[in-house]
């Protein structure tokens, strides 16, 4: 890096001097020479980014130093210059392709003799670029459907999106705090493979025996096989433009003193320093397939993270939402640098399929989790970098950023949000039958649900004394008014019966409804029925207990200035801190109150308080279920108004609740709603191990998937150390880097093509995945809710293409500062090698955490994993 920085501050200077006014004596002759191009036009400044290998131009008045051994390549190309020759399907605009014919045609008459074309050599381009893709797509799929079966029993959060995938066979409804894609394709892959359903995933670690589950499983592991390759031509798509050398021959390239030169120029710097013409032409003949392996590889490693990540792997194995997720986001952004590639070319077909499909990716990404979120502000911001460079150019008309401005709406708004739609269309279509998730919803969601008992249901419209009933917090996620014959423990309040909130469907959670100063049966024959009306003194009777709702000035559990709601009494006596008074919210005193759509409060009689939840979550002695409070602050709130679901009283005559049944709006927001506070709401589990984002990037603790004792299958989600250190260490190589660079460019250093060309790449191609690792990593430091290391992974997928990138693009640095050393192409190769090799060989120490290991633990001195327990928080 030094050595490359000294050259390039030498070439700087050089390239500074001022050009002579024409008719002016020339300079005096040495041993750098310089080309002007007076006349061609400068192409856009991002040229370099959307593959442009041809047709380039070369800046007005720019002058080219030409220094011994080499020409200077095109502006605007890459490492080593840009192809001279016209390529057909190339995204480029007009006056590129004008310039390049101009200097392609000065270029060809400085060249005697001419050197025939090559027809076949494209055709060797071709097949050299698919069979490299076909071997890191097999590579890949090798690796992640090895031993695919293994274990033969559920690991870690496989009991939850697989029961998911059997509630969507069965049509059973539930809840989840992710968007419903993911689970659906689970669902629909065990479908197509003949699983049945049946299954219950009940806990980690249970067989499934006959069940079929290979097909959800073969499922996540094709779209986490498919993330090589995606990131692979994600990071060739990006790093295109630095040298058209990747099109040329290994051999040739890097067995000169210098290194990497396209054929083309190593001819003709050759013949002006009056070389063989033979040898310049056999050179080119034989080099475009050569240079084509020793160049293309350069993508590959930029996704050798996700290659030999054991972690990566291990995602990509089990049925788990992880491989989706990372599927669709490495995809909207492959779409996305590919729509950037045609910038140039508006409105052409390989402009909308690209622009559509990033709409695509991004509506499938959000589906499957929210985090899908963070790839949707990486293209947005995309987008209006576009749009504002686009606002920029004169030359378009008012009309023309127009069209523009709608094609993105119509490709990057309404495309995802019709698609986003459409998948919770399907999704409530599908479970149409009652299941574990209906007491998440509303009374009016629940209706809708076959097998519900408010479904088709007819109860009595109007409340009555007598009546059974259960009460409904209008707060999302919070559940019915319940008690149980659990008393809270000593020192909590009052040693009564608890009084909480829960989220299920239970004989715990029915009331009788009473009269605060008769003890007759309501229900008896010989009484007439007396309604219950907005005003009314009422007490609650649990049923079940035979407690009455209770409430007194001592403190609330966990809520502190709350009072605390308990069961008291016996068979329904009690005293006056039992009575409650029932408001219906904007009506008069004297109105009946309606089943279901009749928002009430309860007002404690004798503290004032309001009846509320506080949604927090009680300790294990309560259950783990939600506070109840009695609050003194009288203020409407949510959290304070009920409404009565279930009523049963034989005197009254019922109705039908149809007409009760919401719009497929309101369903959706009601269904959004509850899923981000359940996603807020996330508590670990006994025995979980959660993490810290801090911890993330360096590796710090990994996460059992399978087994604890010496003798169980284990498989230990845990990334590979040395790809995951080299990308940490990218990073912080990267911002010091491309802070010299960014530097050298604001203050108009004028750099060397081959240096600027690279910085370029370096600066744009690299900043779009430091971006993306930023928008994937940093937003979980905000996050409340409890994080697991596994949320680290996309953001891992972009620091893996920034190391590739980074480090190609370095060792590239050096290799041409060390131009004039007989060694110079080796150090590109052998940096690229041991990088490949150290990867590797990792990976192949680690493979047992993904695959499995049967045997000793790491502790144990006898384990072959002792030696590799580098960190005392890997619990292997």
């Amino acid at each position: 890096m030094l050595c490359a920085t000294s050259r390039l501050l030498a070439a700087r200077e050089a390239s500074a001097l001022p050009a002579h006014p024409r008719g002016r004596a020339p300079a005096p002759r040495s041993r750098r020479r310089e080309l002007h191009f007076p006349g061609h036009p400068e192409l856009p400044p991002g040229d370099f980014l959307v593959g442009r290998f041809t047709k380039p131009s070369v800046p007005t008045g720019r002058r080219v130093i030409l220094r011994k051994g080499r020409m200077p390549p095109a502006a605007g190309g890459g490492l080593a210059g840009s192809e001279l020759r016209p390529r057909r399907g190339r995204c480029g605009s007009q006056a590129a392709r004008a310039a390049g014919r101009d200097v392609a045609t000065e270029a060809a008459t400085a060249r005697s003799p001419k050197r025939p074309a090559l027809p076949s050599s494209r055709r060797f381009e071709a097949a050299g670029r698919w069979a490299l893709l076909a071997l890191v797509t097999l590579t890949s799929f090798a690796s992640r459907f090895h031993r695919l079966d293994q274990p033969p029993h559920i690991c870690w959060d496989e009991t939850h999106f697989g029961k998911m995938g059997s509630y969507y066979i069965n049509r059973t409804f539930f809840f989840d705090v992710h968007p419903p894609l993911g689970k659906m394709l689970i669902g629909l892959a065990g479908y197509l493979s003949g699983y049945d359903g049946t299954f219950l995933f009940q806990k980690p670690g249970d067989n499934y025996e006959h069940h079929s589950y290979m097909g959800m499983r073969g499922f996540c592991a094709f779209l986490g096989s498919m993330l090589i390759p995606l990131a692979y031509l994600t990071v060739l798509e990006l790093s295109r433009s630095l040298s058209a050398a990747l099109l040329t021959a290994a051999l040739l390239t890097f067995g000169r003193v210098v290194s990497e030169e396209p054929p083309e120029e190593a001819a003709l710097s050759r013949y002006l320093r009056g070389q063989r013409v033979l040898w310049s032409w056999c050179e080119a003949a034989l080099g475009r397939f050569r240079e084509q392996q020793d160049t293309e590889p350069r993508a590959e490693h930029g996704s050798k993270g996700g290659w030999t990540d054991t972690g990566c792997l291990t995602l990509s194995q089990y049925i788990l939402l992880d491989p989706i997720l990372m599927f669709f986001i490495m995809a909207a952004m492959l779409s996305m640098v590919k729509y950037n590639s045609c910038a140039n070319r508006p409105f052409s077909a390989p402009w909308w399929f690209w622009l559509s499909l990033t709409g695509v990716n991004l509506a499938g990404a959000l589906g499957v989790k929210f985090v899908g979120l963070f790839i949707i502000l990486q293209v947005g911001w995309n987008t209006l970098s576009d749009l504002w460079h686009l606002f920029g150019d004169l030359s378009l008309s008012m009309v023309t950023l127009g069209k523009h401005l709608t094609a993105r709406i119509l490709c990057l708004i309404v495309l995802p949000l019709a698609l986003y739609i459409a998948t919770y269309a399907v999704h409530f279509m599908v479970l149409n039958k009652s299941g574990p998730g209906d007491g998440f919803f509303s009374s009016a969601f629940q209706a809708r649900l076959s097998g519900n008992n408010l479904h088709n249901a007819s109860i009595p419209e109007h409340l009555a004394y007598g009546s059974v009933i259960t009460v409904k917090n209008l707060r999302m996620a919070i559940g019915y008014l319940h008690s149980h014959r659990h008393f809270y423990p000593e020192g909590v309040g009052a040693r009564q019966q608890q009084v909480t909130t829960y989220l299920h469907k239970d004989y715990n959670n029915l009331w009788i409804i009473k009269k605060h100063n008769s003890n007759s049966d309501p229900l008896d024959p010989s009484l007439p029925v007396e309604f219950v009306r907005h005003g009314d003194i009422i007490r609650l009777e649990h049923k079940e207990t035979s407690r009455n709702l209770h409430s007194h000035y001592h403190e609330a559990p966990l809520t502190r200035k709350h009072y605390q709601v308990t069961g008291y009494g016996i068979n329904g006596s009690g005293d006056s801190n039992d009575f409650w008074r029932i408001e219906v919210i904007n009506r008069k005193f004297g109105n009946r109150i309606k089943v279901l759509r009749s928002r009430i409060r309860l007002i404690h009689l004798i503290t004032g308080c309001v009846l509320g939840s506080s949604g927090k979550v009680l300790p294990k002695w309560g259950w783990e279920q939600m506070e109840v409070t009695c609050t003194p602050y009288l203020k409407e709130t949510l959290s304070s108004i009920w409404n009565v679901e279930d009523h049963i009283n034989p005197k009254l005559p019922n109705i039908s609740l149809e007409v009760l049944q919401p719009s497929f709006p309101e369903i959706m927001l009601e269904s959004h709603m509850v899923m981000i506070r359940g996603n807020n709401g996330l508590k670990p589990k006994d025995n979980e191990f959660t993490s810290k984002p801090w911890h993330w990037p360096i590796n710090f603790q990994g996460l059992r998937f399978s087994g604890a004792n010496d003798t169980d299958f284990r498989v230990y989600l845990l990334g590979n150390p040395v790809v995951w250190w080299l990308n940490l260490l990218s990073i912080a190589l990267y911002v010091l880097s491309a802070s010299v660079f960014a530097v050298a460019v604001q203050r108009g250093a004028h750099l060397p093509v081959e240096v600027e060309g690279l910085s370029q790449v370096l600066l744009r191609g690299g900043g779009q995945l430091l971006f993306g690792w930023m928008m994937h990593y940093f937003p979980f430091f905000l996050m409340g809710r409890v994080l697991y290391f596994h949320h680290y992974f996309p953001a891992m997928l972009f620091s893996s293409m920034l190391t590739g990138l980074l480090w190609d693009t370095l060792l590239r640095l050096c290799a041409w500062s060390l131009a004039s050393y007989p060694l110079a192409r080796c150090v590109h190769v052998l940096g690229i090698l041991s990088l490949l090799l150290g990867t590797a060989y990792s990976f192949y120490l680690f493979h047992p955490l993904a695959y499995g290991m049967v045997g000793p633990l790491a502790q144990d001195p006898r384990s072959p994993m002792a030696g590799l327990r580098w960190l005392e928080s890997w619990d292997f």
